[in-house]
């Protein structure tokens, strides 16, 4: 079975939990006055952290480049470029922490997709009922 498309797929859901992660955090002014920013750091963090970890894990690269270097994107960049508050860096911190691994058991449990998360193994919704 063909699943290159997964990779799309979930991109686009960890896109939307990021624009959500930041809708939820952020007030609502401040939010619209940014979405240009919010867009590009969205194609930096998501997409370009995807793309990299992926064909970095994929090309051999160790693990200690292709899995850190999105990570610190995720963690360091949107603080940063949005001039997040203590508070409200802390509460990103603690989301986008949680976000993957949520991520990764819906897609894994529901659709029983592993690549997200791959060392990771989630028994899949289907293996309980087949």
């Amino acid at each position: 079975m063909d699943t290159t498309w997964h990779f799309s797929f979930m991109i686009l859901a960890s896109l939307l939990v990021f624009w959500l992660m930041l809708r939820l955090l952020l007030p609502k002014e401040q939010f619209r006055a940014k979405q240009i920013q919010i867009g590009l750091l969205a194609l930096v963090v998501v997409v370009f952290g995807m793309v990299f970890g992926k064909h970095g894990a994929t090309a051999g690269l160790p693990w200690w480049v292709y899995y850190p270097m999105p990570m610190l994107l995720t963690v360091l960049l949107p603080p940063l470029v949005l001039r997040l508050n203590r508070r409200t860096t802390a509460a990103y911190l603690a989301l986008s922490f949680l976000s993957a691994p949520v991520i990764h058991v819906l897609f894994s449990f529901f659709l029983g997709w592993t690549e997200y998360m791959p060392f990771w193994k989630i028994p899949a919704l289907s293996s309980y009922l087949a």
